[in-house]
């Protein structure tokens, strides 16, 4: 039976978390999910969307709070899409994370497995290395701020969720390094002082349209401006004043983007200062980073992730290894010194680029990289000329992989396969396929995003004896 929307429904006792962060109870024979709650509450929630079995709420009321709560450190807290797990210890977030692991391992791929304490982030704060921000003409007003809604009040931050229209302006955001909300912030400040128009989706007209600031741990930034056409000389103004408020800058670029999206993967990047890369280093190894080069947005735990992905892969240095969906080889470079060979595969051809260019940066001969779709390039030409594997390190995107391809990695017959994955369902899914030739030794959690529900799942498994 469905619940009218806006109806007030509790007290509703709080026990665990499901998607988008949202707390999870049951009224009625129905799963609540209701925004706003941990684990432990006690609330009233008034229900938002509702199906035969299951609704959407929001806390109406807080009854009872949760030892588990916290105060929220961010302004911008449940407005702001993400971070929605600031109202959770850091200590329950794993630990719900962890659970979240195990549940799906256990229950969608129906395995018993080791599961190894999940690692926490070093830094629950600034541990981003990338962020983009968005400008609109009209900036979303929230309801903390006892503003009514107005027109052209322009802002630069993040869209609200669902929201292709509106930007939530972002004051201090704790996901970088302080000093992108000094650039952030001074570039917001000269565009008004100057009214430049901020971009309007809905009728496409505007000049400014987003900003993307990059970091590396050593301290090297990467600011890209992306505007419309035209407004040369107010573009030669805001870059020249940035880069003398903020002369560390290591790479100053911009994109001119004239298409109905926000995308610019496939338009051509200026250098206005600087390089048109930012370098970061791990464990020795240098890695460029352009603006639209793909790498791992926690740096510090990052290494962590590969650290644990090589641990598991159990080299002694004369071993094939196969690297799924490589990315730009960050993984395949990291373990090349203790392996034979290694071969990467992804269907990103930019990416590969990058890839080849760092192999060749860090003097690296063992590495053999291919663009492709993984059915079609993981075939029996490429075991013909590099050997069949004797590791596959596979680290599909939130899909997971396609069932062809878990089934050619077991016609490969690798001794050892490890699996790092953004989406224990998915990863769960496969290894429910892979447990017909191999069994799970052990899993991993890693967290990579402290604050949101995501984490990592590393699973080490092993060819049957039999």
């Amino acid at each position: 039976m469905k619940m009218k929307s806006d109806t007030i429904i509790g007290p509703l006792e709080i026990t665990d978390t499901g998607i988008e962060g949202k707390g999870v109870g049951r009224w009625e024979g129905k799963v609540i999910f209701v925004k706003g709650a941990v684990p432990g509450d006690t609330v009233m929630a008034r229900v938002k969307r509702s199906k035969s079995s299951l609704a959407d709420a929001e806390l109406s009321e807080l009854i009872k709070s949760s030892d588990h709560r916290t105060p929220a450190f961010c302004k911008h807290f449940g407005v702001c899409g993400g971070c929605k797990w600031q109202h959770l210890s850091y200590h329950a977030q794993l630990q719900f994370k962890q659970k979240y692991v195990e549940e799906n391992i256990r229950r969608i791929g129906g395995i018993e497995t080791l599961f190894l304490p999940i690692v926490p982030s070093p830094m629950q704060r600034y541990y981003r290395n990338k962020l983009e921000y968005t400008f609109a003409d009209k900036r979303w007003l929230t309801e903390f701020s006892g503003e009514r809604p107005k027109e052209h009040i322009p802002g630069l931050g993040f869209h609200v969720p669902r929201r292709f229209d509106k930007v939530l302006d972002i004051e201090r955001c704790f996901l970088q390094d302080e000093t992108g909300n000094a650039i952030r912030n001074f570039v917001k400040e000269l565009a008004l002082k100057n009214k430049w128009e901020f971009y309007d989706p809905k009728h496409r007209r505007g000049w400014l349209r987003n900003l993307m600031i990059r970091n590396t741990i050593g301290g090297e930034w990467m600011v890209v401006l992306i505007v419309n056409e035209g407004n040369d000389e107010n573009r030669e103004i805001l870059l020249s004043a940035l880069l003398r408020a903020f002369p560390f800058i290591t790479s100053l670029q911009y994109i001119i983007n004239t298409k109905s999206n926000d995308s610019f993967t496939d338009l051509e990047t200026q250098v206005f200062s600087g390089r048109d890369f930012i370098e970061e280093n791990m464990e020795g190894l240098r890695f460029r980073i352009g603006a639209k080069s793909f790498y791992q947005t926690n740096p510090h735990q990052a290494l962590r992730l590969y650290q644990v992905t090589r641990e598991m892969a159990g080299l002694q240095g004369h071993e094939t290894v196969y690297d799924l969906y490589t990315g730009t080889g960050t993984i395949a470079q990291f373990v090349a010194q203790r392996a034979s060979k290694v071969v990467g595969i992804e269907y990103v051809e930019r990416a590969i680029e990058d890839a080849k260019a760092n192999a060749k940066l860090n003097n690296i001969h063992n590495v053999h990289f291919y663009a492709g779709d993984m059915k079609e390039v993981l075939n029996d030409a490429l075991v013909e000329r590099h050997g069949a594997p004797h590791v596959i390190i596979t680290d599909p995107p939130r899909a997971g992989m396609h069932e062809d391809v878990v089934r050619k990695m077991m016609e490969m017959h690798p001794q050892r396969i490890v699996y790092v994955s953004c989406n224990p369902s998915t990863q769960a899914r496969d290894l429910a396929i892979l447990n017909e030739k191999y069994r799970s030794l052990k899993v991993q959690p890693v967290d990579m995003f402290p604050h949101t529900d995501h984490v990592e799942s590393v699973a080490l498994l092993e060819k049957r004896e039999d």
